[in-house]
């Protein structure tokens, strides 16, 4: 799968390299943003303007880079072009400021191996940390903590006992985790809410490409499964995404890759909780990759994401703007 990822991304970057023009170069370049081979979108290179007053729109990225051509292309004062090309590609306009919500949240941040966490003799271990995270949450007064995802390594839904402990437990906080999920003979990736002793499950909505299923026609996803994965299935998934009211307060859903993606952005509200296990990729690079593009989309999008991360970055992500809007110029 790297091979395959880096052959197509290899190919686009030949391509870019064969024309010495820079405004071929820069519209080549914005052009190869929206090809996201297999339905995997990180390649997004705006995301590099993402600490910077220059607008991440494509328009805008597109209008930094004509202007950067024009610097190096134009003669003389041909090259003041530059100018009004880049004035209008910055980020001058603010949206409405988004207040935190007036909860006291707790964003677990664990370190666990993916080499353990799916070995059976572990998960008396792992239960056991998991219940201690939240009944420190309740010691030190949180409203809420919101533990990363699958970290309950099971599906959850049919474990009674443990399943109502949860409940019980939520009776004092409200309790976030992600876990497996199991109806109707298929296999979820879910998000459990376990508030004032009521629970309710929220599945994923846009799967890992080769991770949780085979982006390919059915004949040829069904022979890869049974060559790599055991004859394992594709993950199901919800039709739309999720939004949960807690306390009063709207909340998106959404686990690990899909929260780097354009669908959960869709009529979203204020506030998202994301979950996300880095586990599988640690070390590299690509928990800091991940935390760059749900920066880039917080700041796109005007929302305050919540992120627990196993063997990743937590933290709450706020949309940062780098300019003053023109109403408070003046």
């Amino acid at each position: 799968m790297i091979l395959a990822a880096g052959l197509i991304y290899g190919f686009l970057f030949w391509i870019l390299g064969i024309f010495e023009n820079p405004f071929t170069r820069a519209f080549l370049l914005t052009l190869f943003s929206f090809i996201h081979p297999l339905g995997f979108n990180w390649f997004i290179p705006e995301i590099s303007l993402t600490y910077s007053f220059i607008g991440i729109y494509k328009w805008q990225f597109f209008l930094f880079l004509i202007s950067l051509a024009s610097l190096i292309e134009f003669k003389k004062y041909y090259k003041l072009f530059f100018i009004p090309l880049f004035i209008l590609s910055l980020d001058i306009f603010y949206p409405k400021e988004i207040k935190p919500p007036l909860l006291k949240i707790y964003l677990s941040n664990p370190s666990l191996s993916q080499e353990i966490k799916w070995k059976r003799e572990y998960l008396p271990l792992i239960i056991k940390e998991n219940i201690e995270e939240i009944k420190k949450g309740i010691k030190d007064g949180y409203d809420m903590i919101i533990l990363s995802e699958s970290i309950f390594p099971l599906y959850l839904n049919k474990e009674g006992n443990l399943f109502e402990k949860l409940k019980d437990l939520s009776k004092k906080i409200v309790i976030v985790t992600g876990a497996l999920s199991w109806r109707e003979n298929k296999p979820y990736n879910s998000t459990y809410y376990f508030i004032n002793g009521r629970a309710k499950i929220v599945n994923k909505v846009v799967l890992v490409p080769f991770g949780e299923e085979i982006p390919l026609p059915k004949f040829i996803s069904k022979y890869i499964n049974k060559i790599f994965f055991n004859g394992a299935s594709d993950y199901a998934t919800a039709k739309e995404p999720s939004d949960i009211k807690i306390k009063g307060y709207l909340f998106r859903n959404a686990i690990c890759y899909e929260a780097t993606r354009e669908e959960l952005y869709k009529k979203h509200p204020d506030y998202m909780i994301a979950i996300s296990n880095n586990a599988w990729f640690t070390p590299s690079i690509e928990p800091h990759l991940q935390n760059l593009l749900l920066k880039y989309f917080a700041r796109k999008y005007n929302m305050l994401i919540f992120h627990s991360a196993n063997m990743g970055i937590t933290e709450v992500i706020k949309p940062q703007h780098y300019l003053p809007s023109i109403k408070k110029l003046f």
